[in-house]
């Protein structure tokens, strides 16, 4: 099998325009993440992270461009032909540029696929930095240095499929176990520390600090 080349397959209002990519990266970095807020609770020395939701996904990669065509004697060239077969490599960076920028017809950045082996990632372009390090006599670049960030693109619907949460549509039961007070149930539960309140209303408690291991409390659907 033949060595596989990347490509960027960019979204136009009519097909797709496909960039590929003259050297494959030597590497490439996915980054995920999480938003958290503090929640005080009463009696707490300190705060109880509440989740809020996940960041996209992220991929940061460079890619190295080179159009330069060394030049050849005049002796051996044929009759007619330029002895500089070079090409502007800016015509490269101005495609790939193109996908941070509004799309007329579409209103907005284009989406953009990152195609390389296994890794098929489908985003947008939120960072692009270019730098021209060769140029000819005449001032052409032919050499240039990419750095690209994309950002995953995920329908609500996608994201409840591959993260599903249990919504708390039925009372339930559940055990305290040590180190784990009313706030981490309902934040478990209800995805809402603040909730601790909802659950010692429905059990009686008085006093969120006086439950102990082994007590059974009701968790009411809402």
């Amino acid at each position: 099998m033949g060595l596989t080349k990347a490509k960027l397959e960019i979204e136009k209002e009519i097909g797709i325009s496909v960039v590929d990519v003259l050297f494959n990266p030597s590497e490439y970095q996915l980054t995920d993440g999480a938003n958290y807020s503090e929640k005080k609770v009463p009696g707490l020395d300190g705060p109880v992270l509440q989740y809020i939701s996940g960041e996209a996904t992220e991929l940061s990669l460079n890619l190295f461009l080179d159009t330069y065509v060394p030049k050849k004697p005049s002796s051996l060239l044929p009759f007619g032909s330029t002895p500089d077969a070079s090409t502007d490599v800016s015509k490269i960076t101005k495609k790939i540029a193109d996908a941070t920028s509004i799309d007329g017809s579409l209103h907005r950045p284009p989406k953009v696929t990152f195609k390389w082996g296994s890794l098929h990632f489908n985003g947008v372009v939120t960072k692009f930095n270019h730098t021209y390090i060769m140029f000819t006599e005449s001032g052409m670049p032919v050499r240039a240095k990419v750095s690209l960030t994309f950002k995953s693109l995920m329908s609500p619907t996608d994201k409840r499929r591959a993260s599903p949460f249990e919504s708390p549509d039925r009372s339930k039961y559940r055990t305290i176990r040590q180190g784990i007070g009313l706030w981490d149930i309902a934040n478990m539960e209800y995805g809402d520390p603040d909730m601790w309140k909802v659950i010692a209303r429905e059990n009686g408690i008085l006093n969120p600090l006086d439950v102990r291991p082994g007590q059974v409390v009701k968790l009411p659907a809402l």
